[in-house]
């Protein structure tokens, strides 16, 4: 009962944070001349008076939201709604965008997720606490370890999932943070969703891996992070030109109560660049992150994956988990610019490649290319929220994904 107690508390830091409410009393002007989102065209068409351009801080948590049907891991669809609040938590010109996204989804079969995830800037950026939280329920595609798999080859999964992720960084200097945190796996009840799929194989003898690939058992992995942070961006829902950089080693011991002692890093490294000043966007990003585990004991499923990133952003035109190895390294490109001055309506043009490593060499011997476009329709001008429907394809495979915010 305790141990609930304590994981139901972690799951509901970010609203305990959100409705603090702004520490500065002051006022500011946020300028939004001659943009249009939805909620303007909403307004426009039950005659409702039009929002004003410069507002009172009081009005200060900006919703976005998205119901939506769409694909999910393990095949078939599900109806996923999407919220989204931004809130400033101290004067917008010394504090970031603080935002929590909340994506539950469901189907009809017995799916369903409940992912909650916050990046909450105090007043000044003196403090930024970071949270993912989820509790999941459904099975999994798997194709092994490394890449040169077919896409028939893969292994149905079939698990429950509650992940606790928390982490407090402190301001040393302009843009630089150092901090601590805590990171919870659970994975339950593992097993074969379909032998007439995996045809008659183990997890086990499928994967060749023999941590957590035991059927019928649990994964369980806790321990401390630390965490380093460089961000240049003032909001991470539609990042402006800057950079972002992030380190987090990961320890997951046997006295923490995990089923082995393992370790991992992840550094993620982003790049965004304005190619017209004042005028329409016209916007290069770059991102970039090698994950890799740094002793053996890690469980597959909490392995490098391509998908399977904190935000599981990467790797559009792949399936989740297409590609999974004890080290992984992903490399994506985009251009962002608008079709309409008023910034209603975007586009994006995408491309990107992945390698995990091999599971007996564990080198990066294939790469693999994914590309492809997306519309950008503005939900939200005030938290420059955009609704983003990205195609993206690869060799034998290719998606439609619909979500609020920006990829990266």
């Amino acid at each position: 009962m305790g141990k609930f107690v304590l994981l139901l508390f972690l799951f509901f830091i970010p609203c305990l944070l959100l409705a603090q409410g702004p520490i500065d009393k002051g006022h500011f002007s946020f300028d939004t001349t001659g943009k249009k989102d939805l909620i303007d065209i909403a307004r426009a068409l039950i005659k409702d008076k039009p929002r004003s351009v410069i507002f009172d801080e009081k009005k200060k948590i900006y919703f976005s939201f998205l119901p939506v049907s769409t694909s999910i891991p393990g095949g078939g669809s599900a109806l996923v709604t999407s919220t989204t609040a931004g809130i400033y938590l101290g004067d917008p010109k010394t504090t970031y965008l603080s935002t929590v996204t909340f994506a539950p989804y469901a189907n009809l079969k017995g799916r369903y997720g409940m992912p909650v995830r916050s990046n909450i800037w105090l007043s000044n950026n003196a403090w930024v606490i970071q949270g993912d939280s989820r509790f999941l329920v459904y099975p999994q595609f798997t194709w092994g370890l490394g890449g040169g798999q077919p896409e028939s080859s893969r292994f149905l999964v079939n698990y429950n999932y509650i992940r606790i992720y928390q982490a407090a960084l402190k301001k040393i200097k302009p843009y630089f943070f150092v901090g601590a945190g805590y990171a919870f796996d659970d994975y339950i009840d593992i097993e074969n969703s379909d032998n007439s799929i995996n045809n008659g194989n183990t997890i086990s003898s499928f994967t060749q891996y023999k941590f957590g690939t035991s059927t019928d058992k649990n994964s369980f992995s806790s321990g401390p992070t630390i965490n380093l942070l460089y961000d240049t961006r003032k909001n991470d829902l539609n990042p402006l030109p800057g950079t972002y950089a992030n380190v987090v080693y990961r320890y997951s011991g046997v006295v923490f109560g995990s089923n082995n002692s393992w370790q991992s890093l992840y550094f993620d490294f982003r790049k965004y660049i304005s190619l017209n000043h004042g005028g329409p966007k016209s916007e290069l990003a770059f991102w970039s992150f090698y994950w890799t585990t740094l002793t053996t004991g890690a469980p597959y499923l909490n392995l490098p994956a391509i998908g399977m990133d904190p935000y599981n952003r990467s790797g559009r035109g792949f399936e989740q988990n297409r590609y999974r190895g004890k080290r992984l390294f992903d490399l994506e490109t985009e251009y962002r610019g608008d079709i309409t001055h008023n910034g209603l309506l975007g586009f994006v043009l995408f491309v990107n490649v992945n390698s995990a490593s091999q599971l007996k060499s564990n080198r990066f011997v294939y790469w693999n290319p994914a590309a492809g476009t997306g519309l950008r329709i503005k939900f939200n001008k005030k938290s420059d929220t955009n609704i983003c429907i990205d195609y993206g394809f690869s060799k034998d495979y290719s998606s439609v994904k619909v979500g609020l915010g920006e990829a990266f």
